[in-house]
């Protein structure tokens, strides 16, 4: 064993020993020591091309220089700021600058993550509305708080209860579709009618509902993109009962899906708006843009000492400039659609039941058979682990775990997408082969 194998073997090792599990999903023994561009670095000094921007945090990239000033700049004036208590210039500018992408007035709401935001969210529609009940979907993710798990739909909280006032109904999948297949009535009409149709006639009364919450992509149950006329109809029910409509854009924002915001591929616009992940350039950085009558229903009902700290709101308007200056959201269109068709070659392997995405989010949905669809864990978890070998990092999602989920840098260039792909496919073929047992990707569950 050289010397640099033991040191990063030593890292592995404290990690285990000292890092609580609960803060766990890990893929691989990975060792993220650095990064620049579409590349990370472990301790070894290995650079691997990512795939994954560590769950879209990362959508710039890494060392991003302008982003990195802006926050070197602000640590220099005060390490410490306080936007509860105190006004700071950058918070201001940043809100005003997500309040001005909206047709109508809006104001912003400071976190750190969108967990904490997707909580402030049903705290004040309740408040605001004076309703008791939420509506989302199953399947869906929203936080890893208490409240946010309870209203998420996701197979990985099955263990949490929430609250008699959440519901959750089918989102229209268009691959495993939540109701049989009908001539006649397709499964948006099927899923919201079963909301309108059904709970809202018996024991979900639409005039106690405050708000729906919903994706645009729904990320984590593997990457679904809906049916163009699902938010449309959405935004259509909601405002026949006068129910606020709320869309989680924590992953799929910011230029992601290949538009600013993924509700802009429907035409619709939302009465509020969640942000995290890659608003903060890497920074804990989140927001809820929402209108007045919702933000301002009280003073400090949802607050943290640190909310919208200066370096954070410095952070994100470079990286707002940077989205703009690199003309990221185009670009995640067009390379996201040449990584989408590239991703077609890999249905040549049977496991490959379907590939989908929108811009920068895709997702390879692995199987046992075609036919039946039953999705296959072990087979992703396996070529997770043989694309990390190979140089590759990726992880895998869904509601069973047999998704590979593919939210690269929106800095990926199409060069780098061959490479990505190349690696995807000898990862593919390797598993196939025998490269990964079971003993080797036993220690790394994922979900």
């Amino acid at each position: 064993m050289t010397m640099t194998e033991s040191k990063q073997q030593a890292i592995i090792d404290r990690d285990a020993k000292y890092i609580a599990d609960a803060i766990k999903i890990r893929y691989t023994p990975f060792v993220l020591s650095g990064g620049h561009d579409s590349r990370l670095i472990d301790a070894d000094g290995r650079e691997l091309l990512d795939f994954s921007s560590l769950w879209s945090l990362a959508g710039l990239g890494y060392s991003d220089p302008v982003v990195r000033a802006a926050i070197v700049a602000d640590l220099e004036q005060t390490q410490c700021s306080i936007l509860a208590s105190a006004i700071n210039a950058n918070a201001g500018a940043l809100a005003e600058r997500l309040a001005s992408r909206f047709s109508t007035p809006r104001k912003v709401w400071f976190g750190l993550s969108g967990s904490d935001a997707s909580e402030a969210a049903q705290r004040l529609v309740l408040r605001a509305t004076g309703r008791r009940r939420l509506v989302s979907f199953i399947g869906s993710w929203h936080g890893t708080t208490d409240a946010t798990m309870a209203l998420s739909g996701h197979t990985s909280f099955t263990a949490s209860f929430g609250g008699s006032n959440l519901v959750k109904i089918p989102f229209p999948d268009p691959y495993r579709p939540p109701f049989p297949v009908h001539p006649d009535v397709s499964i948006v009409d099927q899923c919201l009618g079963y909301l309108e149709d059904v709970l809202f006639r018996t024991i979900v009364p639409p005039d106690d509902v405050a708000a729906i919450f919903v994706e645009g992509v729904q990320a984590d149950s593997g990457d679904i993109v809906p049916p163009a006329d699902f938010l449309p109809k959405l935004r259509a029910l909601c405002d026949r009962h006068g129910i606020l409509l709320v869309i989680d854009e924590v992953k799929v924002g910011l230029g992601r899906t290949g538009r600013f915001y993924s509700f802009e591929h429907f035409d619709v616009e939302p009465d509020l708006v969640i942000l995290g992940k890659s608003l903060g350039g890497g920074l804990p950085v989140s927001a809820l843009i929402g209108t007045p009558e919702v933000l301002d229903i009280g003073t400090g009902l949802a607050l943290y000492t640190i909310s919208g700290y200066s370096a954070g709101s410095a952070a994100a308007l470079a990286t707002l400039d940077r989205i703009d200056e690199l003309g990221l959201v185009s670009s995640a269109a067009e390379v996201g659609a040449y990584l989408l068709d590239r991703l077609q070659t890999l249905r040549k392997y049977d496991e490959v039941g379907d590939v989908r995405g929108m811009g920068m989010i895709c997702g390879v949905d692995l199987v046992t058979d075609r036919k039946s669809k039953e999705p296959n864990q072990i087979f992703a978890a396996k070529v997770v682990y043989r694309c990390w070998q190979l140089g590759l990092i990726l992880f895998y999602a869904g509601a069973w775990g047999n998704v590979l989920e593919i939210t690269p840098p929106l800095i990926l260039t199409q060069p780098e997408v061959d490479e990505g792909v190349r690696i995807l496919d000898q990862a593919m073929a390797d598993v196939r082969g025998g490269a990964v047992s079971d003993e080797d990707v036993a220690p790394y569950a994922g979900w």
